[in-house]
């Protein structure tokens, strides 16, 4: 079997569609229906229940899906490997970031990248939804996460960063008008944002707090996929929703008011991890001899 035809199955597996397995892939509708026929030529068996409205896998493409992933993971790392030993590059290191702030973290990545210039530092984007699964999975090496991390197969460095909070609100609704406000609004009833069921409950208390400082509980939350669902929500006047303050100056919108939360405690992100890796060890020093950012 080929290595595209590979990819074709196992697209196909996931979209459930093929024209849009098609269109991802880049290939007529056709190519990717002959490359099914000749797998299922090759294999003696169908792989795919085909009607007019639906594509699901038979349980022999269900095996095959499971046994054909871990091997075309192996292929792509393997290709990948090749490819960084002709560039001289002998590793790599992925790091995720829940907060967007990598242009501010750009002296560490700067300093990584002098002392490992055989090393291909790479910053990849992570959901505050199911935020460990990357880590766990190893798709990431590293992760920068708020902070407290209390997972017991996780490893907590360096603090890389502290800011403030604030609170996103409609710049249309009534509360664009103020200039401040303190955590007892959460308790007023507005709809606020969750993560659960994908997320520990001491980790979300850290950032929306499941009761106000006199201890009214903030209960009225709707689950969101990601941060930009978030956005939609609180420009549509529909949520209200605590952030790091760097949201008012990488996501500075005219639909949305970012008001200062004076009471709030500090925002505190930190480098966290699983495998022990000399380049995160290497990441963690940086950080630890620049110092905590402070915004």
């Amino acid at each position: 079997m080929e290595l595209r035809d590979i990819e074709i199955f196992l697209t196909l597996a996931e979209e459930l569609h093929f024209g849009r397995t098609a269109a991802r892939l880049h290939v007529t509708v056709s190519r990717v229906s002959q490359a099914i026929k000749k797998q299922e030529r090759l294999i003696g068996g169908p792989l795919f229940v085909r009607t007019s409205r639906t594509v699901t896998l038979t349980p022999l493409g269900v095996q095959l899906r499971a046994d054909l992933a871990l091997v075309h993971h192996e292929l792509r790392a393997t290709m990948q490997r090749a490819k960084m030993a002709a560039r001289g590059l002998t590793g790599v290191l992925r790091v995720g970031l829940i907060p967007d702030v990598a242009h501010d973290l750009m002296p560490a990545w700067e300093a990584f990248r002098a002392r490992h210039p055989d090393c291909r530092l790479e910053i990849r984007f992570n959901s505050f939804v199911d935020p460990f699964a990357a880590l766990r999975s190893g798709q990431i090496d590293a992760l920068i996460a708020w902070l407290p991390v209390e997972e017991p197969d996780l490893t907590v460095g360096a603090v890389v960063f502290s800011e403030p909070r604030v609170l996103a609100v409609s710049a249309a609704g009534t509360l664009a008008g103020r200039s401040e406000v303190t955590q007892e609004i959460l308790g007023d009833g507005h709809l606020v944002a969750t993560g659960q069921p994908h997320i520990p409950d001491y980790w979300e208390d850290a950032y929306t707090p499941y009761a106000t400082p006199s201890g009214r509980p903030v209960d009225n939350r709707q689950y969101v996929t990601g941060f930009e669902e978030i956005l939609r929500l609180v420009s549509a006047g529909q949520m209200i929703h605590p952030l790091g303050a760097h949201a008012a100056r990488f996501y500075a919108r005219p639909d949305i008011t970012y008001l200062a939360i004076r009471d709030a405690p500090s925002l505190r992100w930190g480098l966290v991890w699983r495998e022990e890796n000399p380049h995160v060890r290497t990441l963690d020093q940086i950080f630890r001899n620049l110092g905590t950012l402070t915004r």
